[in-house]
């Protein structure tokens, strides 16, 4: 029987999901949910067949015919903006025999032609050419019916494009609700927008999605230990436990999730994390209320979840122990390859009007820390591949992982004045626990 055949007939990954469902109401999870094959492909199904996933920047493809290559779950898709400027997403797969049509991660095309019999396709996914066609098919070939199969669903906030597998899936506004008035702190500092300098890292780490999700939507708690030596050599604040003064704020029924953290006590840092003159100015222009620049000014650190598997990390971090710190932001996809196998796609972002030597510096900091190799970054994977690795065991299927943070002692923040449920201080796991709510929600659909 198939892993397939096994998960919807009630096999193993049914009997954790179960268990996922008892454990997480007293906050606990199975520690084999990180490396269970039936889970993966549960996963496959329920969740990334049906969610809204990112895919791109606009500014990606900012000409006509300019294109990338994304991915949702297995799928490949060739994200392209047309002759006529409108953004579209074909199926990477020609209609003939089914081979990729388009084998570079990015480019400009007019047309794109399959390698294996030569149909071509224009860029807005219509069939134009079929060699020999009217010898091997007389009049039979209808080419209208016949063009690249577009994405079920394409929408786009601030810019950020999303695509979804699912024809049925609300809408993008629904599906991404109250976080996007998070969103807005990052993608509306500048009337001009944002712009993504060079093109993503993609790197493979042998660890489960989720656990980049789970890290990025509120798990502060860990900078006190994984990342001390950042602290101690300078590149974070003194404090080796500034990640825990601030909001730890997610959004009810929807899985996202973010930490809003500001300066530790008696630690003076500047305020709107550090940005220059010339963005704050802006953003008190272009923030689309007065809440968001009041909660803008105590910020220094943010990290967030989109369900489910967009992170965006904007934070003040020093690039190394000489310079000040400097301001950087990145969007991060955990994408799915394998049970207990992800690959992590990370974009550098600023301000498309932001001074040329404040772009270089934040560009260097992103590299530096959270980059390929980046000192920040290395921490993490390291952590993610132990647990990955732990969780491939019997014993992982005994073992009981602990989301009780904040679960008894911490009461709501009344007065946070942004959407969603908000506590005063980001050393809990409330995010976390919502985050998992709705991944059973869907899994269990």
């Amino acid at each position: 029987m198939t892993i397939y055949a096994q998960s919807r007939s009630g096999g193993e990954g049914t009997h954790l999901l179960e268990e996922a469902r008892r454990q997480l109401a007293v906050g606990e999870l199975p520690g084999a949910i990180y490396h269970d094959p039936e889970i993966f492909e549960l996963e496959m199904e329920k969740i990334f067949a049906r969610a809204w996933v990112y895919l791109a920047h606009e500014s990606e493809i900012p000409n006509a015919g300019d294109y990338v290559v994304r991915y949702i779950g297995r799928d490949s898709f060739i994200l392209i903006r047309d002759e006529n400027g409108n953004v579209r997403a074909h199926f990477n797969m020609c209609r003939h025999r089914g081979m990729q049509v388009c084998r570079s991660e990015m480019g400009n095309a007019s047309h794109f032609r399959c390698p294996y019999h030569g149909w071509t396709y224009r860029n807005d996914g219509t069939l134009v050419g079929v060699p020999a066609g009217k010898e091997a098919y007389g009049d039979r070939l209808n080419k209208e019916a016949w063009g690249l199969i577009p994405i079920p669903r394409l929408d786009q906030y601030n810019g950020m494009i999303f695509g979804s597998l699912d024809p049925k899936a609300p809408s993008l506004d629904e599906w991404l609700g109250d976080m996007k008035w998070y969103l807005d702190l990052f993608t509306r500092r500048s009337a001009a927008g944002l712009e993504v300098i060079g093109a993503p890292h993609r790197w493979m780490i042998d660890a489960d999605w989720k656990l980049g999700a789970d890290n990025f939507v509120g798990d502060a708690y860990h900078t006190l230990m994984t990342h001390r030596s950042m602290v101690e050599l300078g590149l974070a604040p003194r404090d080796p436990q500034f990640a825990m003064y601030g909001e730890h704020v997610h959004i009810p029924g929807k899985g996202h999730g973010l930490g809003m953290i500001g300066a530790p006590p008696n630690i003076p840092l500047p305020p709107f994390w550090g940005y220059p003159e010339e963005i704050v100015r802006s953003l008190k222009e272009n923030y689309p209320s007065e809440a968001h620049v009041r909660v803008a000014e105590k910020l220094n650190f943010v990290h967030g979840t989109v369900f489910p598997n967009l992170s965006i990390l904007n934070v003040m971090i020093g690039r190394d122990h000489v310079h000040p710190p400097t301001p950087m932001l990145t969007f991060r996809l955990w994408h799915p390859i394998a049970p207990g196998k992800m690959e992590v796609w990370s974009w550098f972002l600023v301000e498309k009007d932001a001074p040329e030597w404040f772009k270089e510096q934040s560009r260097l900091t992103y590299l530096r820390t959270f980059g390929t190799s980046g000192v920040f970054e290395q921490d993490d994977a390291e952590m993610w591949r132990g647990i990955t690795r732990a969780a491939g065991g019997e014993m992982a299927r005994r073992n009981r992982m602990n989301y009780q943070m904040g679960m008894d002692h911490l009461a709501p923040d009344p007065n946070w004045p942004g959407p969603g449920v908000a506590y005063p201080l980001d050393y809990a796991e409330a995010n976390q626990r919502n985050f998992y709510a709705r991944w059973l929600e869907m899994l269990e659909a």
